[in-house]
């Protein structure tokens, strides 16, 4: 990152980006240091458990469309991991503040997203 701060989709879009090129430290610079990491098996804190995440994982997120709403990015998403048959359809919600994600929580589909960013909380 260059010091100019991106707008939430330039950061989310800069954010998959490096993940998809396997750039971990251009990804950790775009994430806050106490960035959440969510998914279906639970949710925590930090640039060490996105690392971690990242290398156990394996994933790759190719963004299909991107819908922003203030600091929160909703990004459908084709989702793949080494060994799997094929992409799978997937949707994340990303918070930006000050050109960082300070959180990404993936869900198993749009609806489910959506309604994180309308209820916070009952998603």
């Amino acid at each position: 990152m260059t010091g100019m701060l991106l707008d939430p989709e330039q950061t989310v879009r800069a954010w998959h980006e490096a993940l998809n090129a396997g750039e971990l430290d251009g990804l950790l610079s775009l994430s806050a240091p106490d960035v959440e990491v969510g998914g279906p098996r639970g949710s925590g804190r930090g640039r060490d458990l996105l690392r971690d995440w990242v290398r156990r994982a394996g994933i790759r997120l190719e963004p299909i469309s991107l819908h922003t709403r203030g600091e929160a990015v909703l990004v459908e998403q084709h989702a793949s991991w080494p060994g799997d048959a094929g992409p799978q359809p997937v949707a994340s919600v990303f918070r930006v503040r000050d050109g960082r994600v300070t959180s990404v929580i993936r869900y198993p589909d749009v609806a489910a997203a959506r309604r994180s960013i309308d209820r916070p909380g009952e998603a």
